[in-house]
Order: structure tokens, then sequence, then C-alpha cells
């Protein structure tokens, strides 16, 4: 299952780009990188650690992941 790539931070709603920054937990809540850093990297949902995001080309597929 690929990741889900979030548009906007679940705190603030600034946008997010697939290839921009942004940080998230293991349940995939998504933040930008302001945000994460003034939650200290500790998801305010659900408590776990932010990690930064994996980037993607905006608008690509992944070959791979259409097969999955």
């Amino acid at each position: 299952m690929a990741l889900e790539m979030k548009r906007s931070c679940e705190k603030c709603g600034v946008t997010l780009t697939a290839s921009g920054v942004a940080y998230i937990c293991s349940f995939e809540c998504t933040y930008c990188a302001n945000c994460a850093e003034q939650m200290n990297a500790v998801c305010s949902n659900c408590g776990g650690e932010l990690v930064r995001r994996p980037r993607r080309q905006d608008g690509s597929t992944s070959s791979a992941a259409a097969g999955a």
C-alpha cells in the first residue's frame, strides 16, 4: 500500500506538495515543518513521533505502487 500524500497541514492548513518538506507519524497524520517543530516532533493526534515524509515528484506515480 502506497503512502497517502496529504496536501495540507493538519494543524495550520498550509498547502503541502508531494515534492516539498512535510512530517508524518505512523498513522500518516501530516504536518508542515513549522508545526512539526512547534510540536517538538510529537503528533498532537496520537502522541507518535513525527518524521520527515519521503518526497515524490509532483504528479508522478510509481509503477511498483500501481502493480501492488
